[in-house]
């Protein structure tokens, strides 16, 4: 099983790898069979080819992604996260919660981000 410390370095990465990474260097951070659920409520994106298409699709505009809080139990992450994103002159900002597994390699084997549109702050 990952360490703590383990868990909490591929989180970070996460984070940074959504804000700034492609689809493919996002879906590295997963195990090939993983599955990612985001928002919780939508069809979820299975395997690597359908992890990376789903973090290229949402690629886009000048984000940035700040880590608020996490909190760690054996292999399962919970993370509440900001995602700000300018496109043009619109600001939208989300502040998602995040919960993960990992397996015994330190990857992801699912992620759920837990929102919705309703929580969407548009300025602009």
């Amino acid at each position: 099983m990952p360490t703590h410390e383990e868990i909490e370095k591929i989180v970070r990465r996460y984070l940074s790898a959504a804000a700034m990474g492609t689809g493919e260097e996002i879906a590295d951070l997963y195990s090939p069979e993983a599955t990612v659920e985001d928002p919780v409520g939508t069809p979820a994106h299975v395997e690597r080819d359908q992890i990376v298409e789903f973090y290229q699709s949402v690629r886009g505009g000048e984000r940035e992604i700040e880590l608020l809080t996490l909190r760690i139990a054996t292999n399962t992450p919970a993370f509440h996260f900001r995602v700000t994103t300018k496109i043009d002159d619109t600001t939208v900002v989300v502040e998602p919660i995040g919960v993960m597994t990992f397996d015994d390699g330190a990857r992801i084997v699912s992620m759920k981000a837990i929102w919705s549109p309703s929580d969407l702050q548009t300025q602009g």
